[in-house]
């Protein structure tokens, strides 16, 4: 990739609703994300009907109800696609979104989206990874909850069901919501790109927009970040997410930093190539110097403006002689 590829992740932030799923595209259209991506599944494919929630959903959603019973509430339907993906087309955003099982693995494949999410929970689950590698499409696959072997056993899944792993984009991810800053360690992106030989982007679960800008820093290709209408809302991941202004800060920052990182070859940019003959300095005459006298170092000096001849060549010039009568402070001129 180019540039940074920025996930706007809306997730399930839609709360089932379709209007609010316009709403979130709107605003990472608005934000200059690259993609708004959702989630697809059917409820009664991932889960048992008296699976726990995990705890920061226990937290967000309360403990009254198991973790079916608030998928099925999350789903969007195969016209809600749709309609999603006409109204991204018109807004100038791409459409995605991930998919948990293999019916909807399928049902995105119908939709002919080219590029496929492994999110972290499904990065043991064989016949998923089998399914995606069969298509053999660009897949960006999270890596939460995984050891270096995970990552491995995964990738050799992949490649011997037909995927081309140089297809491949790994994100470095922790899946705790929100993540302790303690357990970010954004150094793993330069420990998955020397062990795996391949680029690495970073799925972000923590409050705030540092995380994200600083893994761009490190080398991230890809930044993900979840993002919502509003936190105050009824939800699993509102409260770890980022407002509509926050997403646009952050994608602002990310395209800065971006830009900030340059070429990687030292040399003078444009913007700062007019300040050399200021900061810099030259061989001036430290008192009046008469045609013909000897430079010494007694009557040389080194001062601004850098226009005349570098200090770096004092040696060549102590023992040369005046071409001529130099007041004191004037830049020292020489026949060489």
């Amino acid at each position: 990739m180019d540039k940074v590829f920025i996930i706007a992740e809306a997730g399930v932030n839609h709360n089932g609703s379709l209007e609010l799923a316009m709403r979130l595209a709107d605003a990472a259209a608005e934000a200059g994300a690259d993609v708004v991506k959702f989630q697809t599944f059917k409820a009664a494919n991932i889960v048992t009907k008296d699976a726990s929630k995990a705890d920061y959903q226990k937290e967000t959603t309360g403990e009254g109800s198991s973790q079916y019973e608030m998928l099925r509430k999350l789903e969007l339907s195969p016209s809600d696609h749709e309609t999603l993906i006409e109204h991204c087309r018109r807004i100038g955003i791409r459409f995605w979104s991930t998919a948990f099982d293999l019916e909807s693995v399928d049902f995105l494949h119908s939709l002919g989206l080219g590029l496929w999410k492994i999110p972290s929970g499904e990065i043991t689950n064989y016949p998923y990874l089998r399914k995606i590698a069969g298509f053999n499409e660009q897949v960006i696959m999270s890596t939460g909850m995984s050891t270096e072997e995970d990552i491995r056993n995964a990738l050799d899944a992949l490649a011997r069901n037909g995927q081309d792993l140089d297809k491949v984009i790994l994100m470095h991810c922790n899946t705790q919501y929100p993540t302790p800053m303690e357990d970010v360690n954004l150094r793993a992106i330069d420990t998955m790109r020397t062990k795996f030989g391949l680029p690495v982007g970073y799925s972000d679960h923590t409050q705030g927009i540092e995380v994200p800008v600083a893994a761009v820093a490190r080398g991230a290709v890809a930044i993900e970040k979840h993002f919502t209408l509003d936190r105050n809302m009824e939800g699993p991941d509102h409260k770890a997410s980022l407002s509509p202004s926050e997403l646009k800060e952050m994608v602002t920052a990310v395209r800065n930093i971006e830009k900030a990182l340059g070429s990687g070859e030292k040399r003078v940019s444009k913007s700062e190539a007019g300040n050399m003959a200021v900061a810099r300095k030259s061989i001036v005459a430290a008192r009046p110097i008469a045609k013909g006298e000897t430079f010494t170092e007694k009557n040389l000096a080194v001062k601004r403006p850098g226009s005349g001849i570098s200090p770096m060549r004092w040696e060549e010039i102590i023992g040369k002689k005046a071409i001529r009568d130099f007041k004191e402070d004037e830049l020292i001129e020489i026949d060489f």
